[in-house]
């Protein structure tokens, strides 16, 4: 790959700390680009009404008028989502849904940290006895096993793929599945069972999960269920990397200048903690936002 396919500041996530994030580096002139779906966001879905200068307004329309500032700056933006991050010397390689590798000086990390619940019986039950929420964290275990995937977004398509290296089988259960085609692609080649229009109603379980039951009266046995609604986590996300993370291993340690301990990523929003308040997140992201552009600017390749 050449030098002018690297961008100085990519950014993961499209809520309101990635796109400030994203507004403030494409202001410093940083080729920068973010990542993520619109909807990913947890304030897609709310009304807001503690925001300073802003009172009775959807969390949709702030997202549309961000995205417009950040490509007005020179941002670009892809509705795609991250898959894996590997480190390349000074550089990181991110694959995202399209089976495309896309190059990144810094990384900032804005994805949130909520865990999107399946909200079945059997889930609390078996939490850690059979039921996973993070796929590349608890594979291993599974080698051999029949398991099954909950989840039609990037992170339960890219988490069954990947279980394909561990189980003898792998079901992944999904009303529809919304991934890029490249990845679609990959379930097929991979030996994934796609079970669409299906969802699991019940976890099955003595000491340990033994199956699930289906919406089609069915059940199927699995050792493992693995829960991915949505987007790749931070666990998923930084395993590899060795960015550290709180005691309780939710979220993201970051100094004053949303630097992590890896140089080059940096962290902004709900990831870094409490409180989960978009006030917060614009503000880290702005901060971000600068210095990763910065970092990038003075990087020695």
């Amino acid at each position: 790959m050449s030098d002018s396919t690297i961008y100085d500041v990519v950014i993961l996530g499209s809520g309101p700390g990635g796109l400030q994030a994203a507004i403030h580096s494409a202001r410093k002139k940083a080729k920068t680009l973010m990542l993520g779906r619109l909807d990913n966001s947890s304030l897609y879905w709310a009304h807001i009404e503690n925001y300073c200068c802003q009172f009775e307004i959807t969390g949709e329309e702030i997202l549309n008028t961000g995205r417009q500032q950040a490509t007005s700056f020179g941002a670009e933006i892809r509705d795609e989502d991250v898959l894996q991050i590997e480190p390349d010397g000074k550089i990181f390689n991110l694959n995202i849904e399209s089976g495309e590798v896309i190059r990144a000086k810094s990384i900032i990390l804005a994805t949130g940290s909520s865990r999107n619940k399946l909200k079945v019986p059997g889930e609390k039950e078996y939490l850690g006895k059979g039921v996973s929420y993070c796929v590349d964290c608890d594979a291993g275990f599974y080698r051999d096993e029949v398991v099954a995937v909950a989840g039609c977004r990037s992170a339960a398509a890219g988490g069954a793929v990947a279980l394909t290296n561990f189980a003898s089988e792998v079901h992944l259960y999904c009303e529809e599945l919304d991934v890029a085609e490249g990845l679609r692609e990959q379930l097929s080649t991979t030996g994934v069972n796609l079970h669409e229009g299906v969802k699991i109603e019940e976890i099955l379980g003595e000491d340990s999960v033994t199956g699930v039951r289906l919406d089609n009266e069915t059940t199927q046995q699995v050792s493992g269920v693995f829960i991915e609604l949505g987007a790749k986590g931070v666990l998923e996300l930084t395993a590899m990397l060795g960015v550290q993370l709180d005691d309780s291993m939710k979220y993201i340690e970051a100094d004053k200048k949303q630097r992590t301990n890896v140089p080059g990523i940096y962290a902004a929003g709900d990831i870094c903690g409490p409180p989960l308040q978009m006030a917060k997140a614009v503000g880290e992201g702005c901060v971000a936002g600068i210095e990763a552009a910065t970092y990038s600017k003075k990087l020695e390749m």
